[in-house]
């Protein structure tokens, strides 16, 4: 009789222990998928920034392209040789002969 009773009380405590573990994990696995998703927001997140810098880069590095193609081009440099060292591209007519 005590054995019956003995084995009934461990069996249920048997049982309690493992609902108390699938609980557990239960509980456990949510977190766990809680954490993930909210890791791969802020990662969305911050790619989504990195995107924007990026496009915004990428036109920037337009703009400067067109300023350095305008600031070497061959009417700018032609420009500031006649402004600043007054000088001026030959004539047509006029033949220049090395000595």
């Amino acid at each position: 009789m005590w054995r019956t009773v003995l084995l009934r009380s461990i069996k249920i405590n048997l049982d309690v222990l493992v609902t108390i573990a699938v609980i557990v994990a239960l509980v456990g696995s949510a977190l766990a998928v809680a954490l993930s998703v909210h890791h791969w927001r802020e990662t969305l997140q911050e790619l989504q920034v990195l995107k924007q810098e990026a496009k915004a880069l990428d036109v920037e590095w337009g703009q400067l392209l067109l300023e350095q193609n305008s600031w070497g081009g061959y009417a700018r440099i032609e420009q500031l040789a006649q402004q600043q060292k007054m000088q001026a591209a030959p004539l047509q007519d006029v033949v220049m002969v090395q000595p």
